[in-house]
């Protein structure tokens, strides 16, 4: 008998929902929107239905579903209790139990980045390997970490929470968290930007970057394949930022491969390029020998990594 899984990844506007086979073949995948509106009440409920609709449509007894896993955008402990998710207005929710009793299948609960980890490990650019390092790139930094198979998610579900690893002592502006001198301050697509006004501001030489409106972190890249100096220095600096980040995380959870995820991944093996020199700089030797990677599974590694919680 064909046996089931449901991967759920929860975002703020959308729940995109994954319909799997045990062995993490994808039968069905679709996206239900998120009510958020009284503190996210809804949104559970809504969830359940969907999965309900989809086993009546495809004619899939309970029986034959091990379980739905959820990735949710907040610290969620072992037990499934997430202490605030703000952008679905949810705090102290035990989203474990919440949808069971909805559901009334098996259910697992992580934090989305951690679940994203699980699902490159599992079928994507960490596939095959046990101990995984997920360093996503966007808007922030995030990190996801596999030991051994299974996510480390830490006493409260915020392990992995890389992009806050301290870089820089004389940073005068602050961090999202509050703190000055984070890691994603300098190794997130917005910090790259960053990067680059200001060491465009410190050199009157000229770059294509000084004649794009607004440019981007992608144009910052664009043009450093181009061979524009300034732009290769900006990327150098981005660089230097990213690999040492890297490797004080690496020197502590020693990872078999480390997989670059998110919009800037999109500038592709150029990155490993820029980030090498100081990650062999900073480094713990015994942790050096390590295979580095781009993720592959873009917007579905969340879906993947829910399902594959059932399956540990």
């Amino acid at each position: 008998m064909a046996r089931y899984v449901f991967g759920i990844d929860l975002g703020g506007t959308t729940a995109k929902i994954g319909l799997l086979t045990e062995g993490g073949e994808k039968v069905d995948f679709w996206e239900v929107p998120t009510r958020t509106e009284n503190n996210g009440e809804f949104i559970l409920a809504d969830v359940a239905d969907a999965i309900r609709a989809k086993m009546n449509e495809r004619g899939i007894d309970d029986s034959e579903v091990i379980g739905a896993g959820i990735g949710v955008p907040g610290a969620v402990n072992v037990d499934g209790l997430c202490y605030q998710a703000v952008n679905l207005g949810w705090e102290n929710l035990n989203v474990v139990n919440e949808l069971h009793s909805k559901l009334k299948l098996p259910v697992k609960a992580g934090n989305d980045a951690n679940v994203a980890a699980l699902g490159e490990a599992w079928k994507g650019g960490g596939r095959g390997y046990q101990n995984m390092l997920l360093v996503t790139l966007g808007t922030g930094v995030g990190g996801g970490i596999i030991n051994e198979g299974k996510i480390l998610a830490g006493s409260k579900g915020s392990g992995g929470e890389i992009g806050h690893i301290h870089l820089e002592d004389e940073e005068p502006d602050a961090c999202g968290c509050g703190n000055h001198g984070c890691f994603e301050q300098y190794a997130s697509a917005t910090g790259a930007v960053r990067l680059a006004r200001r060491i465009l501001a410190a050199t009157d030489e000229d770059s294509a970057l000084r004649h794009i409106d607004n440019f981007q972190c992608k144009d910052v890249f664009d043009e450093a394949k181009k061979g524009d100096k300034v732009a290769l220095q900006i990327a150098e600096k981005y660089g230097y930022y990213l690999g040492k980040g890297i490797a004080i995380t690496a020197s502590v959870v020693n990872p078999e491969i480390i997989v670059l995820g998110g919009g800037v991944s999109r500038a592709g093996e150029m990155l490993f390029d820029l980030l090498k020199p100081s990650f062999e700089k900073y480094v713990f030797p015994g942790c050096k020998d390590v295979k580095f990677a781009l993720a592959k599974l873009g917007n579905d590694a969340g879906v993947y990594g829910a399902a594959k919680m059932l399956l540990y």
